[in-house]
């Protein structure tokens, strides 16, 4: 994380570090923050808990939602038995991808020997993004926000990370369902319409008339999406002949 909040929200999830376990719970260390919570034994595991040290150990690193937080006394509660399997998994997933970022961004100062710039780096780029890993996506997509690094450092950042990381690839699919209408549209017109769709990078699939299925891939949703919307306008031009229905 490029900007460092004092405090967690209600209902994060987030890192710990179990420090010191009592008979009715446990201090922790945030990983993520410069602060400390507290995990009552009834939010350790589901059910009853007659040795806590059978479910926990200090010096265990977990992953726990935040379940009471108070700003004034900058006291915080944290559950790890409200944490699904899910949630725990993307944490460590977001976790590791956001470290990997960091590590590429200060390999980029090094390369270029510009370390002693690493903080103006920083608030610049705290400016753009909140995290390392979407400063990464934007150059991943080639995007690389200006005004963040030098010249040089923005070539080895993007070097590294060309070198590092495969392009992410998105795909959705669309369900269409397409008629001629009667006395005004035929094969050849539906024909005409889905290859005006495919020069748009959209692909058509199918189905067994009259359902069909168009797919788009791209480095991001946002990218993907507009392509299918690109081709749902393409296919509206044609409503005066074709029945069309586009269902995600």
């Amino acid at each position: 994380m490029i900007t460092q909040k004092e405090l967690p929200s209600m209902g994060e999830i987030i890192l710990v570090n179990i420090t010191k376990i009592m008979p009715y719970g446990a201090y922790c260390e945030l990983v993520e923050y410069k602060a400390d919570a507290y995990l009552p034994i009834s939010e350790v595991a589901s059910g009853w808990i007659k040795n806590i040290h059978e479910f926990i150990r200090e010096g265990q690193r977990d992953v726990a939602k935040v379940v009471f937080v108070d700003p004034t006394k900058k006291a915080l509660d944290v559950s790890l038995k409200k944490v699904t399997s899910k949630e725990k998994k993307d944490k460590i997933n977001d976790y590791n991808l956001e470290k990997r970022a960091e590590k590429f961004f200060m390999q980029a100062l090094q390369a270029t020997h510009k370390e002693a710039k690493a903080e103006e780096a920083k608030k610049k780029a705290a400016a753009v993004v909140q995290t390392y890993s979407e400063l990464l996506d934007m150059v991943v997509e080639g995007k690389t926000p200006q005004g963040i690094f030098d010249a040089d450092v923005k070539k080895a950042f993007e070097e590294i990370v060309a070198k590092n990381v495969k392009p992410k690839e998105y795909e959705v699919g669309y369900s269409v369902e397409l008629r001629a209408l009667a006395g005004k549209g035929n094969i050849a017109t539906i024909k005409k319409a889905f290859s005006e769709v495919e020069a748009l990078g959209v692909g058509v699939l199918y189905e067994g008339a009259p359902h069909y299925k168009l797919t788009a891939k791209g480095p991001s949703y946002p990218s993907v999406e507009g392509k299918i919307k690109e081709a749902e306008k393409t296919l509206e031009k044609y409503k005066g002949s074709l029945s069309i229905s586009v269902k995600k």
